[in-house]
């Protein structure tokens, strides 16, 4: 054992145990960070205009403070672009986090000096949580790579700004640079194919034991890998253990990864965004994700199926339930206030709090009422997929409403990396086990009101064509698992 993997066992013990003490005290860990966000703040713009010099419980903020998305927070953004002081939080931002938003053009979310250690954090106690449950950690000693995007920065009225993935690579600690990968030129690189292939070139005969990204994209630097070498991923690395990722669920990638490695790896779930680092897997056999209660972020939960009603009830996180469908709501060190992140997660656990993504709130099929999310349609595949030597690399799911012909349906569009022998028994177990998660589509079923789910089939390539064309390729784009229009389905 080196140095460095015994140094590692050692700050795995110690963080475990200070992750426990807040653990052990979930309301009162929340409790005293909304109240240090309602002190930090009551100077600043948004406080002064929402009262928080008398909020004095989770009932007085709910009332002050309303739910928004970034569209209704906007107005105050923009004072903070502009350059504006003490307007959301105390000072200004150190970064901007830019994303993509679906109406509002670029999203600037703001990053501050409290929020992002919190960040870098997160990601390293994930790692060493891993290290302390399985007392693996020789992985320290080989290389390492995250797929990202470029940490090249903008600037406006003094403030960087780019991709977070891209801003986390200015903080990734020491110790771990010089085992880091690839090289800050080869990050740089802004086109994503590009990239991957000058990834492939750099660390093709590298020592490589840790593989870090989306999976979507993490699958293409594979493909590319084996095409290079004509051999498994796991025979050109030879150490390679533990592949981390976040973004979207693994499981439909599961079966196409073990095919491209060749073997099975360990793996570490994240739940990182722009608006903070919410959740990490903290144990390899138990379902879900350790929400995150102490790194501040204050949360609320409102169910999914009273969110757009006229006054839904803010659930604290001593109130929530197991196996129910919430949207998450955060306050945050970053200046963030009731906001709506759009994810919907579900608890898995309450003693500690761990939670699952269940799909995203305005990502839902619902053109019949049956309201289908993300989590039913991956579980759905996932259940199919079991027992048969079928790999997918990539699907997404639209209603078909007016159809040339018959019944209207749920059109499955997937690019099979091997396809089913028997493509109607394939659909037809996606369809049972879609009617067994959800009693809406299992009545439309039944009362002959939609037909039996229609695959249809991707040409290779075909979502990555479909990404590229929209300029969303690679970084932390994601392809949504549903819409409940046509708008994906009639590109593809």
């Amino acid at each position: 054992m080196s140095i460095k993997s015994f140094a590692a066992k050692l700050f795995a013990k110690k963080i475990y145990n200070d992750t426990q003490k807040w653990v052990q005290k979930p309301v009162e860990t929340q409790q005293k960070v909304l109240e240090m966000l309602i002190a930090k703040a009551a100077q600043t713009n948004f406080g002064k205009d929402h009262h928080f010099e008398g909020i004095r419980s989770h009932a007085d903020f709910a009332k002050h403070v309303p739910v928004r998305d970034y569209e209704d927070l906007k107005p105050y953004v923009e004072k903070v672009v502009k350059g504006k002081e003490d307007v959301l939080w105390p000072g200004k931002p150190l970064y901007f986090a830019k994303t993509s938003g679906t109406t509002s053009g670029a999203k600037y979310i703001p990053l501050t000096k409290e929020s992002m250690p919190y960040h870098i954090e997160a990601a390293r106690n994930a790692i060493l949580h891993y290290i302390n449950e399985t007392g693996k950690a020789e992985f320290v000693d080989g290389k390492m790579i995250f797929l990202q995007g470029s940490p090249e920065l903008e600037e406006k009225n003094g403030i960087k700004f780019g991709r977070l993935s891209g801003i986390v690579a200015h903080f990734v600690p020491a110790y771990l640079q010089r085992n880091r990968m690839p090289s800050w030129e080869t990050n740089c690189i802004e086109d994503w194919e590009q990239k991957v292939d000058a990834i492939v070139e750099e660390t093709y005969n590298e020592d490589m034991s840790v593989i870090s990204g989306i999976p979507s994209w993490v699958q293409m630097y594979f493909e590319r890998l084996e095409k290079k070498g004509h051999k498994k991923v796991g025979e050109i690395f030879k150490n390679f253990s533990l592949f981390i990722y976040g973004g979207v669920n693994y499981e439909p990638y599961r079966a196409k990864f073990e095919n491209l490695i060749g073997r099975k790896v360990d793996s570490i779930e994240l739940f990182p965004a722009s608006e903070g680092f919410f959740a990490y897997q903290d144990k390899q056999n138990a379902k879900g994700m350790l929400l995150l209660l102490n790194s501040g972020i204050f949360y609320e939960f409102i169910k999914a199926d009273e969110f757009f009603s006229e006054h839904p009830k803010r659930y604290t996180i001593g109130e929530v339930e197991l196996g129910i469908n919430y949207v998450m709501i955060i306050s945050t060190n970053a200046g963030l206030w009731g906001y709506n992140i759009g994810d919907t997660i579900q608890f898995t656990s309450t003693k500690p709090y761990r939670i699952i993504v269940s799909g995203r709130i305005k990502h839902y099929i619902s053109a019949f009422g049956e309201h289908v999310i993300g989590k039913e349609v991956e579980s759905a595949l996932k259940e199919a997929m079991e027992g048969t030597d079928v790999r997918v690399n990539e699907f997404t799911v639209a209603p078909q409403i007016n159809p040339d012909s018959g019944l209207p349906y749920h059109e499955w569009f997937i690019e099979f990396e091997k396809e089913p022998t028997d493509m109607n028994a394939f659909s037809l177990a996606i369809d049972k086990a879609m009617r067994k998660q959800n009693v809406y589509y299992d009545d439309l079923i039944s009362g002959n009101i939609l037909r039996t789910v229609v695959i249809t089939k991707v040409d290779k390539n075909g979502f990555q064509k479909y990404m590229k064309s929209i300029g969303k390729l690679g970084g932390q784009n994601k392809l949504p698992r549903l819409s409940n229009d046509r708008k994906i389905a009639d590109a593809l």
